[in-house]
């Protein structure tokens, strides 16, 4: 049966428990492992563990000036790779000894620059912002003053002006469409939500205009349709618009995010189209549920756990270090998974 200790066992009982210094215990609190024993270090760990010991935030913070909480803000919560990217910033920040403050501000320029003066107003130690592309200018000036922050996901214009960590866009989206022209569809289509500055979205649009102009020798932006994730009727008017403009020609939809292939399958289904050999789908974020839609979707994977986890390290390298070294951008590939949705035409 587990013994339950009280709650007020204090850093000077570990040390006494553990045989070891109070600084050291102090030290190994705040990750700085770099003089310290692999044996110490698994001591100290196991005593704290057994004395159910919890330091003070409040304490810590009053004594290092430093909250121990990095704030995140998310644009939008609901999507599915938002959810894994916070998985992988938390889990980070946790094994570190730092809480996380996530704001969601729905892909709005304002509520972004509004989120982002709240927590500093918390007092957060840094920053880490899936960015709506609006104000760059501000957060170039917060990392160029020495406060820790990091891009996830999405990239400034300067991709090399504030720490980032993306994945690979453009080549992945120009490989995926080819693939569609090898497989002997006549006219692909890139179905988007609005651009705005989201650089994801640009990036892979602009690997599609390429794709258009060097293989189909054709400008791609004809072939460029808008979607509405909360209004099912602009999806089903843009796949009208489409398809019945090639109705005896083998055609393929490339959408620009899972959102957004979520929105083009359920306007398929609504508006009476299915995956056939006239009519391919593929797209960006390969989720569960892909891979079991008959005939499978063929879609492009992002390591979003990953971008998270990079993120939360850049951050608190900085913290720790007080680091002023030049900016990191580092771009994860992504991979083209290749299934029945686009394996319907033969090639001639």
């Amino acid at each position: 049966m587990p013994s339950f200790r009280k709650n007020n066992v204090t850093i000077n009982d570990v040390a006494a428990a553990a045989k070891v210094s109070k600084t050291t215990v102090s030290r190994y609190l705040n990750g700085k492992y770099e003089f310290m024993s692999p044996e110490t270090k698994r001591c100290i760990e196991k005593v704290i563990i057994e004395l159910n010991y919890h330091p003070s935030n409040i304490a810590r913070s009053l004594k290092s000036q430093k909250s121990r909480v990095i704030g995140c803000i998310i644009a939008d919560i609901t999507s599915h790779f938002s959810s894994i990217l916070v998985k992988g910033v938390s889990d980070v920040c946790l094994r570190n000894g730092y809480q996380v403050l996530f704001l969601n501000v729905d892909n709005n320029a304002q509520k972004e620059l509004d989120g982002i003066q709240s927590l500093l107003n918390s007092q957060v130690d840094g920053l880490i912002i899936n960015t709506t592309g609006y104000n760059d200018d501000y957060i170039i000036e917060l990392f160029q003053k020495g406060f820790p922050v990091a891009l996830a996901d999405r990239c400034l214009l300067d991709r090399f002006a504030v720490d980032t960590v993306t994945t690979e866009n453009y080549h992945t989206t120009y490989d995926c469409i080819k693939h569609l022209y090898h497989q002997g569809y006549k006219r692909v289509a890139f179905f988007t939500e609005a651009e705005g500055k989201i650089s994801s979205r640009y990036i892979r649009h602009s690997g599609f205009l390429a794709a258009m102009e060097q293989l189909y020798h054709i400008d791609g932006n004809e072939c460029t349709f808008p979607v509405d994730a909360n209004d099912l009727s602009v999806c089903v008017k843009s796949l009208d618009a489409f398809i019945g403009k090639y109705p005896d020609e083998p055609i393929a939809i490339f959408t620009v995010n899972g959102v957004t292939l979520l929105n083009v399958l359920n306007g398929m289904n609504k508006a009476g189209y299915e995956i056939s050999n006239k009519l391919g789908i593929c797209g960006f974020d390969d989720w569960g549920w892909a891979s079991v839609i008959p005939p499978g979707i063929t879609t492009i994977t992002q390591d979003s756990h990953k971008v998270g986890v990079l993120c939360a390290e850049l951050v608190i390298k900085r913290i720790k270090n007080k680091n002023r070294s030049k900016p990191k951008f580092l771009e994860l590939p992504n991979e083209l998974v290749i299934r029945g949705s686009t394996k319907l035409i033969k090639q001639k």
